[in-house]
């Protein structure tokens, strides 16, 4: 962790919601005028849209089918730790952009599925954003989280989760239910090796619980609401925050263990603003304390 050069990320899997939790970011940078380096997490995967494929059909035909996004062999989680650890020690640092889609390629003049070339972040920003699969990942070669001054979870629960991704990737990507499925079966060993114990070493988690029935995800004919919906908030280290303040901010709300906060769905932005604001203007402080000294 550098509180010299803050970098923050947002961590959570494919269809989590991490978008949504972004916004609320960004919204906080534009209200107090920061400047912020951001970075998504695909840029960091190590293959294109097609070789990706092709490395699928190659380990599937070696007989391993949970090749996947998720795990560390398809990213470059050695050149993400070096950024957030680069970034902190001198604000500086590479990185690229993953085009998505049609609109992005008119944008940055590369074809959908390809990466941009590597180039510096931009100069003088006052941190770094991070949001993507991997913040706060750790293998044997790696353990990205000791660089984050500040990780955010966010992971609605597993049957909510996979509803969000199935209506996004057959909306937005034109995926049938079967391919989806099929992505959520090989994702599985690496979902519970790489990504649910980042969710340990975050500092807030932000956990959609729905109110109506998702027993079964893969039939569910839409998105449960906000307003169907609780949020679990769940602080790592509930030294220093007004609990008091929180609840009575978040109306309806209560604690259902010392370092939780069960709130309405629908509270969601609110409870992100009066939370991560004090906490990224106590980062900003901090920096702009230590370039006076």
């Amino acid at each position: 962790m550098s509180s010299k050069n803050p970098v923050i990320a947002v961590t959570g899997s494919s269809g989590a919601g991490t978008t949504s939790v972004t916004r609320a970011f960004q919204h906080i940078f534009r209200r107090e005028n920061l400047n912020a380096a951001i970075v998504e997490g695909d840029s960091f995967h190590r293959y294109d849209r097609h070789d990706m494929r092709t490395k699928i059909a190659e380990h599937g035909l070696a007989g391993n089918h949970h090749f996947s996004h998720f795990g560390p062999e398809a990213n470059l989680l050695e050149e993400l730790e070096t950024l957030f650890r680069v970034y902190g020690e001198s604000g500086k640092g590479r990185s690229r952009h993953y085009v998505h889609d049609d609109a992005e390629a008119e944008r940055y003049g590369a074809p959908p599925g390809t990466f941009t070339e590597w180039a510096d972040l931009p100069p003088d920003t006052d941190l770094l954003f991070y949001e993507g699969l991997h913040g706060a990942a750790s293998t044997d070669t790696v353990d990205i989280a000791r660089y984050v001054d500040l990780c955010v979870g966010v992971v609605p629960i597993i049957n909510l989760e996979w509803i969000q991704k199935l209506h996004r990737d057959k909306a937005q990507r034109g995926y049938s239910t079967e391919a989806v499925m099929d992505t959520i079966l090989r994702r599985m060993p690496d979902y519970i090796h790489y990504i649910c114990p980042q969710f340990s070493k975050t500092h807030v988690n932000f956990q959609r619980v729905p109110t109506v029935d998702t027993s079964n995800p893969f039939i569910a004919s839409d998105i449960p609401s906000p307003d169907e919906s609780m949020l679990v908030i769940r602080f790592a280290n509930p030294k220093g925050i007004d609990f008091s303040y929180l609840l009575s901010m978040l109306h309806d709300s209560f604690m259902s263990r010392p370092n939780i906060i069960v709130c309405p769905g629908g509270k969601m932005g609110l409870a992100m603003q009066i939370i991560l604001t004090p906490m990224i203007l106590q980062l900003i402080d901090k920096k702009r304390r230590l370039r006076r000294e």
